[in-house]
């Protein structure tokens, strides 16, 4: 559980849930979420004082930490409870697979690039979070020893959602993921019925592309 933090940054963390509940994120367990996630320890020590603006901001390797809107909006769409285990795509900084944390049973995060995965596992480490495991690994493959997942979230551009996670995703799942060509992709929300699956186009979005492999 995230250990609570000195108030030097409070009066930005109660702007930001404003901002949020402004366009319209109501729900109070991922408000909650937020404002006990430092997301001031999930970016470069350089941009600390930008750890509350409701942007993207760069972590290094290319990738970027979500602006905040996205990802309790991302968040949001999961439908998420505490019973659930969610596979997420893209460790990035960890900001991510940190919020999930707060709200569901177990998170299984994976990321390609080793230093970031190494990374964020010491910050969410030291937040005491211990509902979450690491994978070094290509996020595509997904991680079938550990499916069936009630939830999965990819947080990275992708063409198509890759069959390989789909079939990972339980019977009355949810995906939810950024799809498309790069610069043009929208969060698709996917839920697997008993006789298919069901999609959702819901909103522009960017994010980086997802790559094949792995890297060190």
């Amino acid at each position: 559980m995230v250990t609570a933090q000195t108030d030097e940054f409070m009066p930005q963390k109660a702007k930001l849930v404003m901002t949020l509940r402004a366009q319209a994120i109501m729900n109070a367990k991922i408000l909650s979420a937020i404002e006990q996630t430092p997301r001031e320890k999930f970016v470069p020590i350089h941009l600390k004082a930008h750890a509350y603006e409701n942007a993207s901001l760069p972590i290094g390797n290319g990738q970027t930490i979500s602006q905040p809107y996205i990802v309790a909006k991302m968040t949001e769409y999961l439908e998420l409870n505490k019973r659930h285990s969610v596979l997420e795509i893209g460790t990035g900084s960890g900001y991510q697979a940190a919020i999930l944390a707060c709200l569901v049973r177990r998170v299984y995060t994976m990321e390609r690039l080793r230093p970031l995965l190494v990374q964020a596992e010491a910050r969410c480490k030291q937040l005491q979070l211990s509902n979450i495991i690491y994978r070094h690994a290509d996020g595509k493959k997904g991680w079938p020893e550990a499916a069936p997942f009630d939830r999965i979230i990819i947080t990275c551009q992708t063409e198509k959602v890759p069959a390989f996670l789909l079939d990972q995703l339980k019977v009355g799942g949810i995906l939810v993921a950024p799809v498309g060509p790069s610069g043009q992709e929208e969060l698709f929300r996917v839920k697997r019925k008993e006789n298919g699956i069901k999609t959702e186009c819901l909103m522009p979005v960017r994010f980086v592309p997802m790559v094949d492999g792995t890297e060190r």
